[in-house]
């Protein structure tokens, strides 16, 4: 897309991450509210868990930016919270708001991180590793969820997620 990036380490994380923006609307297009809750009899998170898990990660890759911005549902997933079983997650539509809403500021904070910070570390309590490392994780993790919530949508019997 030729951004031009504060550090060349972020120049190939970038087309995945404007990939994902586009992927994630996709990936939850059609389901009804009633679907995302279904896990088939599987221990598996449901869709309405990892749609806002997934929206969750780009609120915290904002978080030095904008620290009191929360996604909707931030008591559900706040410290890595995993699935509530008896919890009411946000609509798809409160979702889709949040991302719009936190897209952009991610993907400025991406292009304006520089190799000083990106070589900060960050202590996570049970492991340690740099923000460069955390930054290329969270974009595997969104490539993953994505993959899940596309899963989903065929064990559901819904069409399968458009790439065009």
């Amino acid at each position: 897309m030729g951004t031009k990036t504060a550090s060349t380490r972020i120049e190939g994380l970038l087309p995945l991450f404007d990939m994902h923006t586009t992927f994630f609307a996709r990936a939850i297009e059609g389901i009804s509210e009633e679907d995302m809750y279904k896990r088939l009899n599987t221990k598996a998170n449901h869709m309405a868990w990892l749609t806002g898990a997934l929206v969750g990660q780009r609120y915290y890759m904002i978080q030095d930016t904008h620290p009191k911005l929360k996604q909707t549902g931030d008591e559900l997933f706040k410290d890595n919270k995993g699935l509530q079983e008896d919890a009411k997650y946000p609509t798809i539509a409160e979702y889709l708001q949040d991302w719009e809403k936190v897209t952009p500021l991610a993907r400025q904070a991406l292009i304006s991180v520089d190799d000083q910070k990106l070589d900060s570390i960050i202590d996570m309590g049970f492991m340690k590793l740099s923000l460069y490392e955390m930054t290329s994780f969270t974009i595997y993790r969104e490539a993953s969820m994505i993959g899940q919530l596309a899963l989903w949508r065929r064990l559901l019997d819904y069409p399968a997620m458009r790439y065009d």
